[in-house]
């Protein structure tokens, strides 16, 4: 059986994501791992974001939401993929918030890049050479005018709208609002840019614009099965 590490910039287990996941990744065993596990009250203070920091979102083994700064999760992201390399066949990073390059000797699948790339290939399939108009659903307001800079570069530069609604502390009608939000701003597919958010909440996004709805965990697990599939095969043979 071929292993998959699964980095939460939070902390394991993150049981809202991998039973998910394993449905995408059949005869895959996961191997959970957290950036904040094993932090105590005042450690993880200190992972606050600071002003001119990107704000990240995620939860703790508890469910608890919390906000936390991109540098912090940084600073600590190559020990922790360091550390599982040695278990697993590839590595599956559980955010798609932008990171520097990682340092890597397994495939390691990043979804910041792979919900973007994703998203515009889709938009060029429904909407042709000029693309179908975009719409991203963010957790936070304050991920905004990120969410923007990473979409539209990848879209011919064209308009990106978002709505913010959190997985971790949103409910289904701030998550169905934002979708009505972006219909109404002309959107003609809409992207759920965060690994939080879950099929469950594809549909309610899906039932109230019926338009296409992208997935971040479903695009990411699709990708990484493929290469698992062939990484199997390779043992087998």
């Amino acid at each position: 059986m071929t292993r998959l590490g699964v980095v939460t910039i939070g902390q394991a287990p993150r049981t809202d994501l991998t039973p998910e996941l394993a449905g995408w990744l059949p005869g895959v065993e996961l191997v959970e791992r957290g950036v904040l596990d094993d932090m105590d009250a005042r450690t993880l203070g200190t992972m606050a974001p600071a002003a001119d920091d990107h704000v990240l979102t995620t939860r703790l083994a508890d469910g608890t939401p919390i906000e936390i700064g991109e540098r912090q999760v940084q600073d600590r992201l190559p020990g922790v993929l360091a550390a599982l390399e040695d278990e697993v066949d590839a590595v599956l990073l559980a955010c798609t918030g932008p990171f520097d390059a990682l340092p890597h000797t397994k495939p390691l699948f990043v979804p910041d890049a792979l919900i973007a790339l994703g998203t515009a290939a889709l938009a060029t399939a429904i909407g042709g050479p000029g693309g179908a108009r975009v719409g991203v659903v963010c957790p936070l307001p304050a991920q905004q005018d990120f969410t923007v800079a990473k979409f539209a570069p990848r879209l011919a530069g064209q308009r990106v709208l978002t709505a913010p609604s959190s997985p971790y502390t949103g409910t289904d009608s701030t998550l169905a609002d934002a979708g009505r939000a972006l219909q109404a701003g002309g959107a003609e597919l809409i992207a759920l840019d965060c690994i939080g958010y879950s099929e469950a909440m594809r549909k309610v996004v899906v039932a109230t614009t019926g338009l296409p709805v992208v997935l971040a965990r479903s695009v990411a697990a699709r990708l990484a099965a493929e290469v698992l599939d062939g990484l199997q095969a390779a043992v087998e043979r």
